[in-house]
């Protein structure tokens, strides 16, 4: 006990890597006790029971949170699950921020479940999407017992229909939703396509990667989480915002950019006011300012004008403006982060209904993880295991050896380089 009190100040920022063997160490060298890795362990649990609470404790709190969220921050969408015997099923938050924020925002959304890390067997459930700049903005958040999400990955409609079966028997309403939006855009077993492991994007990825060492804490602790790093990234985002003074966003601009240096080399000849013929060497493109298409295909998917239809409006003396969707804009940016996340009051100050704090709210029924080292990295995929890996070296050293390069000397060789076409760099490796 005294140890895992002296440990407590390491353990306050959850992205702290400070194992047992750490304790072990650091105990040894500034104490001189020498611990086993169990006394060790057991200080670490303590430490952290002692910051965090224990996981049922923070079950009967979610009614009190959930109360507050909802009265900080009007119009947020806020519900709490509980089975029949007052076994917590599910909690979803979705802050006000976010609500209006995607109004402004290309309707995408992308959902994603990672296994959280805590005592009970529970899945975090994220939905995201991607602002005017080309970065994450998470629209809903919840925690879910396993059990209710594992119909997902279902392998065969026996499992499947068991799974639903259980859904059913928790909620009525939920089975009926599930099937009105159609199994096959979510299930594996009724997918149209053989979609293997791709259940997932790479703002799902990415997001996975921020909260990868929350996974850990409890269950108001790791709401609490996710709400500060949604006011942290509304602030952060809205400075950024002000700070731009293009008309678009910074991803949709480069990309404009980029396409602004290919129409340079085109040729456009007019066929009528709004139908462009644009030659580019042997290839000839079809584009149709009024209906906003390019026979590429790129303006009309992207909503963003492709090189050909720059290349029109430039022969035009014509501004882009007109042609770009609205959500790209530096407008809608700053719309999608007017409303700010304002802090929660400290929990001191919470004023709290009584009939509120005495809801009873169990732990999930999916029941207590094994006591065992939690998994931090994602499990790979065969064809990621079996991957071939390519190594990358240096030229130069295997032509004069490894200890006759100078390091320094091959950075300064590699810039060169970028700067010439493939046959000048033989010229230039053999003239050095």
């Amino acid at each position: 006990m005294v140890v895992g009190s002296m440990v407590i100040p390491k353990y306050s920022d959850p992205k702290t890597i400070y194992k047992p063997k750490d304790i072990q160490f650091d105990m040894l060298s500034e104490h001189g006790v020498n611990l086993t890795y169990m006394q060790a362990w057991r200080a670490k649990e303590k430490a952290l029971q002692f910051l965090r609470g224990h996981p049922a404790d923070s079950c009967s709190k979610l009614p009190s949170y959930l109360y507050i969220l909802e009265k900080t921050y009007p119009g947020s969408v806020v519900k709490l699950k509980k089975t029949d015997d007052d076994c917590s099923l599910y909690v979803f938050v979705a802050i006000c921020t976010s609500i209006s924020g995607w109004e402004y925002c290309r309707p995408v959304v992308v959902v994603d479940g990672t296994f959280l890390k805590s005592t009970y067997k529970e899945i975090m459930l994220t939905a995201s999407t991607m602002d005017t700049t080309g970065t994450i903005l998470p629209l809903a958040y919840a925690v879910v017992d396993s059990d209710y999400h594992i119909h997902t990955r279902s392998y065969t409609l026996d499992e499947f229909n068991e799974m639903m079966s259980r859904i059913e028997e928790i909620d009525t309403r939920v089975k009926a939703y599930l099937y009105d939006i159609g199994y096959h855009r979510w299930s594996r077993v009724y997918a149209t396509i053989n979609r293997t492991w791709t259940m997932t994007s790479n703002i799902a990825e990415s997001l996975n990667v921020v909260t990868k060492y929350a996974r850990e804490l409890s269950i108001v602790e790791l709401l609490e989480y996710m709400r500060t790093l949604l006011e942290r990234w509304m602030k952060e985002k809205l400075l950024k915002a002000k700070g731009t003074f293009k008309y678009l966003g910074y991803k949709f601009n480069k990309e404009l950019d980029d396409h602004r240096i290919l129409s340079h080399k085109l040729r456009v000849r007019a066929s009528t006011d709004y139908i462009h013929t644009v030659i580019d060497g042997v290839r000839r493109y079809i584009v149709c300012l009024e209906n906003k298409k390019c026979s590429c295909g790129q303006f009309q998917l992207d909503e963003l004008p492709c090189p050909h239809a720059l290349a029109t409006l430039r022969q035009r003396d014509e501004s882009f403006e007109g042609y770009c969707s609205p959500y790209y804009t530096r407008v809608n940016l700053l719309r999608t982060y007017e409303i700010p996340v304002n802090p929660l009051p400290d929990e001191s100050k919470w004023n709290v209904p009584q009939y509120i704090t005495e809801e009873v709210v169990n732990p999930p029924k999916g029941g207590k993880r094994q006591l065992r080292k939690p998994q931090k990295e994602r499990y790979k995929t065969y064809d990621e295991i079996n991957s071939k890996k390519y190594k990358v070296s240096c030229g130069r050293k295997k032509l004069y050896g490894e200890n006759n390069v100078d390091q320094n000397k091959c950075r300064s060789v590699a810039k060169d380089l970028n700067a010439l076409n493939n046959e000048d760099q033989v010229l230039y490796i053999f003239n050095k």
